[in-house]
């Protein structure tokens, strides 16, 4: 299942109403086993104990045998739990004797939640196994990003419950925004760019720019990027991701090194419930139209001609930034010409939903684009931002919208 769409549905299914944390968590599992993309067969919630330097059992469910409801494992000589605390998701063989009896011989656990200290070492208060006939390295990316989504919940939910934001702190927020976003208009040798954000709050998490690479400004590096959150957080990780690029953009690095080193940041320097998708491409003067790009888990790009309504899907090369500290990132390429457009985006256009609770969708948006190729990319940005909006006016969900739209015009 895509990485983004298996944390919206993670999102989805946790953003509702419930009693308690609890009931958000088994919730998500027993949807998740209906599920039939992501082959999941059952799972167990356990939640840490610090008092007792254990870990309970907190829910289970799937065909295995029953645990003990009471059962808890100690994590003084199981170390397991130092290993979820170090890498937050793991495969391995299990070794505890009462599991093992109840047919339990594999394990796929990940770190849930906050972190808390139990005899001077922290340890995530939930952790979350799940049962699947294939324990590879395709269930711990799933694991990976489904605790990734439900910390993001924890947090989000007690955040809410606990802190009230002052309106002048986001005016703030907002100005300092919008202060780092590029001119929506650029003009690049034989290219025409243009790009717009409209965020879902005051402040938001998507972001794009324009970064003139070199001193003798022949290449240009366009990106967009989307931090997997809403508001002030998320509208921070947007800024610090923004700047490090630019920074980059000064020294002239390999796309292939840029990106493996901007993941390794985000991994390093966000909370580990935060990751963030981003399309990194470069234009250049070279007469063939070459543009070479990579693709960190962000929505795939549309190309299409002029003379041809073939969409062209730019793919991800690689995952999303944060959870995989040592992904690898490779580096494809397109060609322009006259009169070839590529559209950028971000997954609030496609998500964008209206009282029926239907998605804009890829199809509409694709349906868009053929029909304003013909257009400058202006005009192609603000026809296809305004169908978005209509389409979605009156629903109740609503994500940070970004567009960028490249045509090359001569």
């Amino acid at each position: 299942m895509d990485q983004k769409k298996l944390y919206k549905t993670v999102e989805t299914i946790a953003h509702q109403c419930f009693s308690s944390e609890k009931e958000m968590l088994t919730e998500v599992i027993n949807q998740i086993i209906e599920i039939e993309e992501i082959n999941v067969t059952g799972g167990r919630l356990w939640k840490l104990n610090t008092k007792e330097e254990a870990y309970d059992l907190l829910y289970q469910t799937g065909n295995l045998e029953k645990i003990d409801e009471n059962f808890k494992v100690f994590i003084a000589g199981y170390p397991l739990f130092d290993l979820v605390a170090k890498e937050r998701t793991i495969l391995g063989d299990e070794t505890n004797n009462e599991l093992r009896s109840k047919g339990i011989f594999k394990y796929s656990a990940s770190g849930v939640g906050e972190k808390f200290k139990v005899d001077g070492k922290a340890y995530y208060e939930y952790i979350l196994a799940l049962n699947s006939d294939n324990i590879d390295e395709d269930l711990r990316v799933t694991l990976n990003i489904i605790s990734t989504a439900l910390t993001s919940q924890i947090k989000q939910k007690r955040y809410s419950q606990s802190a009230q934001v002052l309106k002048a702190d986001l005016d703030k927020a907002r100005e300092l925004q919008k202060s780092i976003l590029p001119e929506h208009e650029y003009k690049f040798h034989n290219y025409g760019l243009f790009g717009v954000t409209h965020p879902a709050e005051i402040v938001g998490g998507d972001f794009f720019d324009y970064l003139e690479i070199g001193e003798d400004q022949e290449r240009l590096g366009v990106t967009i990027g989307d931090a997997a959150s809403k508001g002030v957080a998320a509208a921070a990780e947007a800024m610090y991701i923004s700047g490090a690029l630019r920074m980059a953009s000064n020294f002239e690095i390999k796309i292939s090194s840029l990106m493996k080193r901007m993941n390794q940041l985000v991994n390093k320097i966000f909370a580990d419930d935060k990751f963030v998708s981003l399309f990194y491409g470069e234009l250049s003067t070279d007469k063939s139209g070459l543009f070479l790009y990579s693709n960190g888990g962000h929505n795939p790009p549309f190309f299409i001609h002029s003379n041809s309504d073939e969409i062209i899907y730019l793919n991800a090369s690689g995952p999303v930034f944060g959870p995989s500290p040592h992904a690898k990132y490779t580096v494809e390429n397109i060609n322009f010409q006259k009169g070839d457009v590529l559209l950028i985006y971000s997954d609030g256009i496609t998500d964008s939903a209206n009282h029926d609770f239907e998605a804009y969708g890829e199809e509409r948006l694709i349906n868009m684009l053929r029909k304003n190729k013909h257009l400058s990319p202006k005009e192609i940005t603000y026809n296809i931002l305004e169908d978005v909006i209509k389409f979605s006016k009156g629903g109740k969900y609503s994500d940070d919208k970004t567009l960028v739209v490249i045509k090359r015009v001569s």
